[in-house]
């Protein structure tokens, strides 16, 4: 059966898909650490302590920082197997859609119910009610991407539609983001009627509702086999990831990501500590760097694009990675003080250093990952796409747990100077150099000459 050619409507379409399942991440990514490991200030605006503090888990880790990385390490097994169960689904309606509809429900009433501990104080039981929240939170958020991601490489035919369908959801990922990251200016609102609290438990319902229906958009309005020729795969998940991971530039992208994903991971789950206690700015200055950041890295999109056709998507990474070392570094360094504007000079250079790298990393590593689930498919003969994301999205999680680990651990150290969060910032720095240097050995000749081939 031949497929139809993927118009604009369809991509974007698709892309509202990543828009619901960005807010809901970023809605537990952005603020878990806030609200349940708040600092000085936080306190003092009202935040209740639900978790036992400090590093009381074999004195190293934090009760947080145990949840967080258990979840992160169960989100990483679980995504081979769904990855597995979507590649060889017979399903009549597709291999992927089908998945994507039934996890969006329960994903949106999960990421509420993490906020929702049952007691209202310092408790064991709120420990063990956001441990399983948070299990559940990545079962079904991994239900819902893995198939997702899968048809980024299914979808297009070419290396345009590939980066126009890449531009939409990097597009739909930073407006979720945003719109993730202006939750204090929302629960501020309520705050006087509510109380912080319940502000903020409101402000996530709101928001997990308009997540809620964008996840159901793709699910409804596109017909999977009109787009994309379905070859069930065949294997167990665990022969079928160990194929993806006998790919070298594969490998070699992973060890770079992973690198990456540290160091995003720890920088942003810092930013509203290093907009407060680093940079001694209000709360709210968090959502409107953050804003800033993505209203510049959008403008830069069309940009990104012609890039594309005059440099290597490698280069292009690699100095995207150079520059977020500079922007990590510049936040370790900052200075703030009190009831003066020194600290916005700091969260301006970060702001508008950052934007361009946003929209390069926002944009092309996941091109570079269907260039190779592509390559290898002409290579090897058999169709493994989803466990070619599943299996990025493994390594990528499994960094995310072990940078909730560490800047959970980290935080505790000198709180009220900050220099717990600057170990993280310059952490971060350091990791982003590590990453620059594994990207430069992908051999992105090779695969792009494999594509070639098969468009001729």
């Amino acid at each position: 059966m031949k497929t139809k050619p993927l118009t604009k409507k369809i991509i974007w379409l698709f892309a509202i898909g990543q828009l619901g399942w960005s807010i809901l991440s970023a809605l537990v990514n952005n603020w878990i650490i806030t609200f349940y490991e708040p600092d000085t200030e936080m306190l003092d605006a009202g935040q209740t302590l639900f978790l036992p503090q400090g590093r009381v888990i074999l004195g190293i880790v934090t009760v947080l920082g145990g949840i967080y990385a258990i979840g992160r390490v169960f989100d990483a097994v679980t995504d081979p197997w769904i990855a597995n169960m979507s590649d060889k689904s017979t399903n009549p309606k597709g291999r992927r859609l089908p998945f994507m509809r039934k996890a969006a429900l329960p994903l949106a009433l999960v990421t509420v119910l993490i906020y929702w501990s049952p007691v209202n104080g310092q408790s064991a039981v709120n420990g063990w009610w956001v441990f399983v929240m948070m299990l559940l939170f990545y079962m079904f958020m991994t239900l819902y991407c893995t198939p997702y991601n899968a048809l980024i490489a299914e979808l297009p035919k070419n290396q345009e539609e590939l980066t126009t369908l890449s531009t939409a959801i990097s597009f739909t990922f930073i407006f979720g983001s945003a719109l993730g990251y202006a939750c204090p200016f929302i629960w501020g609102a309520m705050t006087p009627a509510l109380g912080r609290v319940m502000a903020i438990r409101v402000t996530f319902i709101i928001l997990a509702a308009v997540g809620f229906l964008c996840l159901l958009v793709p699910t409804f309005t596109i017909n999977e086999r009109d787009y994309v020729e379905i070859k069930p795969a065949e294997g167990n998940a665990f022969q079928s990831l160990a194929k993806t991971f006998r790919n070298k530039d594969f490998r070699v992208f992973v060890g770079s990501d992973v690198c990456y994903w540290v160091a995003i991971t720890m920088f942003q789950s810092g930013l509203n500590f290093f907009v407060t206690s680093l940079m001694k700015l209000p709360e709210t200055m968090n959502t409107v760097l953050y804003l800033g950041m993505t209203l510049i890295s959008v403008l830069l999109y069309a940009f990104v694009g012609k890039l594309q056709k005059k440099f290597a998507k490698k280069s292009l990474i690699i100095w995207a990675f150079a520059e977020f070392s500079v922007v990590y570094l510049i936040t370790a360094l900052s200075q703030g003080q009190t009831g003066t504007n020194k600290g916005m000079i700091f969260g301006l250079l970060v702001m508008i250093l950052a934007a361009p790298s946003m929209a390069i990393l926002g944009i092309l590593p996941q091109t570079v990952v269907a260039d190779i689930a592509r390559s290898d498919e002409i290579n090897t003969g058999e169709n493994h796409d989803g466990m070619f994301f599943a299996a990025r999205t493994f390594a990528m999680k499994l960094g995310q747990s072990l940078a909730a680990l560490l800047f959970t651990s980290f935080a505790t150290i000198g709180r009220s100077g900050g220099t717990g969060y600057r170990i993280a910032a310059i952490s971060s720095t350091i990791l982003c150099v590590l990453a620059a240097i594994l990207m430069s050995r992908y051999n992105e000749k090779k695969v792009m000459a494999d594509l070639k081939k098969e468009e001729q």
